[in-house]
């Protein structure tokens, strides 16, 4: 049985049609996280990583 309206079909997946959005992803600027600089590190669960910006405006991240 297939379903015909949006409500059923949202039921079916466990959510109600009247759910809240979740809440917008937080936006860094790349400019604002290097301030100036080319590299940074990130702390993560006791392990550091480099966040690089290259000279073709590119990021890459190392571990």
């Amino acid at each position: 049985m297939e379903p015909t309206s949006l409500s059923a079909t949202l039921s079916l997946q466990g959510r109600s049609p009247h759910s809240q959005r979740p809440a917008p992803q937080p936006r860094l600027k790349s400019q604002d996280l290097f301030r100036g600089t080319h590299e940074l590190i990130i702390e993560h669960q006791g392990q550091e990583y480099r966040l690089r910006l290259t000279r073709n405006d590119k990021l890459i991240l190392n571990k």
